[in-house]
């Protein structure tokens, strides 16, 4: 089975659909298999790509999920689209808090054909971000350089820890990438100092600039390493991209 990445942080606007979509089209530039899912009802990552969001969502439907994967203009990257009925959001909670394995079972048979499975997940400490992380092999949190990056972190390292043991062996942390830098700004500095300070090695090397080619792209359907392929957002995301494949 290939590597199941959950892209998750409770707090919004941290630029996690944005890495979880460009990394998966990175993944998938360099030759690998890569299959995106959208489990946001907000569906920004099913958009993102031109796809249009499930009337059912896939985990709740009785279709295996590889048949509702959809293709993108990206050779080698397809797209579980997510679904923006309420409906189908309590029902994946339901089963969640209920305990039944169905939806982990769904997810580990039918997410196994691909190198790379990134799930997107809400802003939340939900039932669908633990269903994410209990169907995950590994995590990885975008945190922002602003003031409030660390704010209401140690609940989501809480939550994770709670997957980590009752699945041993299973979900390992992947790693933390700082995302909208601003190299100019000291605030940056001082709250990247404090989170490489904190996390240590965990945090990657590569930092994600603010900057206007990788909020435009979406507008497009498109990757930013596709709108604009010399952008340093471009060129951020490729080196993400080789750190996550380096951690293999």
């Amino acid at each position: 089975m290939g590597r199941i990445v959950c892209v998750a942080n409770q707090k919004g606007g941290v630029g996690k659909t944005t890495t979880a979509s460009n990394l998966a089209a990175g993944l998938a530039k360099g030759g690998l298999r890569t299959l995106l899912v959208d489990l946001d009802p907000q569906c920004n990552a099913t958009t993102g790509f031109g796809a249009v969001p499930a009337a059912e969502h896939p985990l709740v439907s009785e279709r295996p999920l590889a048949e509702s994967v959809v293709s993108t203009d990206i050779e080698s990257l397809s797209l579980l689209p997510g679904s923006r009925s309420v409906r189908d959001v309590e029902r994946i909670a339901a089963l969640s808090r209920s305990g039944s394995a169905v939806l982990e079972q769904h997810m580990a048979y039918g997410l196994g054909g691909w190198d790379y499975c990134l799930i997107d997940c809400p802003p939340s400490l939900g039932d669908l971000t633990r269903t994410a992380l209990a169907g995950s092999t590994e995590v990885l949190m975008p945190i922002q350089c602003e003031y409030f990056a660390l704010e209401g972190l140690t609940q989501m390292i809480e939550v994770i820890r709670d997957v980590m043991q009752a699945r041993p062996g299973r979900l390992q942390f992947g790693g933390i990438v700082l995302t909208m830098h601003e190299a100019s700004l000291e605030l940056t500095h001082e709250v990247e100092a404090e989170v490489r300070d904190f996390f240590g090695e965990i945090v990657f090397e590569t930092v994600i600039p603010r900057d206007v080619a990788v909020s435009e792209a979406p507008s497009h359907a498109m990757s930013v390493l596709d709108y604009a392929p010399r952008s340093a957002g471009a060129r951020a995301y490729t080196e993400l991209c080789m750190e996550v494949r380096d951690c293999e």
